[in-house]
């Protein structure tokens, strides 16, 4: 069985590593696969083919900051593109991020249709079925269930500064989808799959499989952290993010460094440069670190992992430091209510400060069992987790 997986990265970020890490159990399954990407770089190790070029790249990106048509443009690119996809001819398309400045979403369909292909296509966003956004429970907004317009996030990513054409991208998308038959849905929590079956979706095949990650990496890891910092009579509360943003919980982070008692100490992985002037002194702010291993080290000194996110299709971030034993709480946004259970953790309903306030207080008094978040986090194995995409990949090409 020949796979081909389509990203917008490869080998970097959260699907970037789902895509090669997938590749490597499709490979060792006896088959054979291949990732095409369209941002940065792929490792030596995967064969790949890259969608355009960076000029392209930032081409696409202009074209959207000015009409707000993210996926139709990269035309030339795309074409040559497919022409690499017939010679290499695969068995199963499996599609994950398709947005992202750098893939034609029409001449894309249009090649699904005719290749006449199973496609399995892996969604962690809502963007496959909305005019415009990502991620639309930030808002409040429900206008992807019946079509969408005069979009409220017209500035966020995929940002757009002069024109809303979000009536017209969720008419087009929803065309271009509904062209297939041959399409599975899969969705990394029961939430996101629930939403589907409200959009235009809704009559494609649907399964969960959840995003894992490596309990290999992600394990109890002792370090020098608490010494280095000054923390070692300190009740660690952590926050970790690729940049802390409003419907990331930024303001809860700032009020709880205002309201913790002082025997506490927050500390917040991921702060970008421009980030840093809104927190308060008495955090201890760190920049994003793509070292698993330091992570993972960070996540097991902490004694409470806190995500008050405000929108969010899973969040690894939770099963990750539930596999270095600690602890979480998070608000009940998304499907992150999802990666924790009562034995590890508590959910606080969303936008409730004083509820957040009051369970980081319980727990210092009454620590979680650290056994009992491993126990958890071992659901997310990515090792296990992909072997269901092998099942799958056989069934529908059966």
């Amino acid at each position: 069985m020949k796979v081909l997986q389509i990203n917008s990265v490869c080998g970097i970020g959260s699907t970037g590593r789902i895509v090669t890490d997938l590749y490597k159990v499709i490979e060792e399954h006896g088959h054979r696969c291949c990732v095409s990407y369209g941002r940065g770089f792929s490792p030596n190790t995967v064969n790949s083919i890259r969608v355009g070029t960076e000029f392209d790249v930032y081409s696409h990106v202009l074209y959207n900051r000015i009409t707000d048509k993210m996926g139709f443009a990269s035309i030339r690119a795309t074409k040559k593109f497919i022409e690499q996809v017939e010679e290499y001819d695969p068995d199963i398309i499996h599609l994950h991020n398709i947005h992202g400045y750098y893939i034609n979403i029409e001449i894309l369909f249009e090649y699904l249709k005719r290749s006449k292909k199973p496609v399995i296509w892996s969604l962690y966003d809502c963007w496959s079925f909305t005019g415009h956004c990502a991620h639309f429970d930030y808002t409040g907004c429900d206008k992807w269930k019946t079509g969408c317009h005069h979009c409220e996030q017209k500035r966020i990513y995929p940002a757009s500064y002069f024109f809303d054409n979000s009536k017209k991208n969720y008419n087009r998308k929803k065309f271009l989808i509904n062209t297939l038959d041959n399409i599975t849905i899969v969705s990394p929590t029961n939430w996101l799959s629930t939403v589907v079956k409200e959009s235009y979706l809704k009559d494609f095949p649907t399964t969960t499989i959840p995003s894992g990650i490596d309990l290999k990496v992600f394990k109890p890891t002792q370090s020098g952290f608490r010494s280095k910092y000054n923390l070692e009579n300190k009740f660690v509360v952590l926050g970790v993010s690729n940049g802390f943003s409003e419907n990331k919980g930024s303001n809860y982070f700032i009020e709880l460094a205002k309201n913790l008692p002082k025997d506490y100490k927050l500390v917040m992985v991921g702060v970008k440069d421009k980030e840093r002037k809104q927190i308060p002194n008495n955090v201890l702010v760190l920049p994003r670190t793509s070292n698993t291993t330091e992570l993972a080290q960070i996540y097991t000194e902490a004694n409470v992992f806190v995500n008050p996110t405000l929108e969010e299709t899973q969040g690894l971030t939770n099963i990750e430091a539930l596999a270095c034993g600690t602890s979480v709480v998070t608000f009940n946004s998304g499907g992150s209510p999802e990666c924790i259970d009562s034995s590890c953790g508590v959910v606080v309903e969303k936008g409730d400060l004083k509820g957040l306030l009051k369970a980081i207080s319980q727990t210092s008094k009454v620590p979680f069992d650290s056994k009992s978040c491993i126990d958890r986090a071992k659901l997310f194995d990515k090792s296990k987790l992909f072997e269901k995409y092998i099942k799958l990949y056989e069934e529908v090409t059966n």
